[in-house]
């Protein structure tokens, strides 16, 4: 619980980091370099268009 002020602020954070991190993160397999870079070019498209609707 180092630098956070309460158990509540941790579990916050974990819970925001961890969705995000699931959506950036490919799953453990055998996956070329070019999955891979596919993956995450995916997943910030995803994540634009999550930051666009919710500002």
């Amino acid at each position: 619980m180092q630098r956070f002020r309460s158990p509540g602020a941790l579990q916050r954070f974990v819970c925001v980091f961890s969705a995000i991190r699931n959506l950036f993160v490919a799953p453990r397999s055998k996956r070329s370099a070019i999955d891979l870079h596919l993956h995450r070019l995916s997943a910030m498209v995803h994540w634009k268009t999550i930051i666009g609707a919710a500002v």
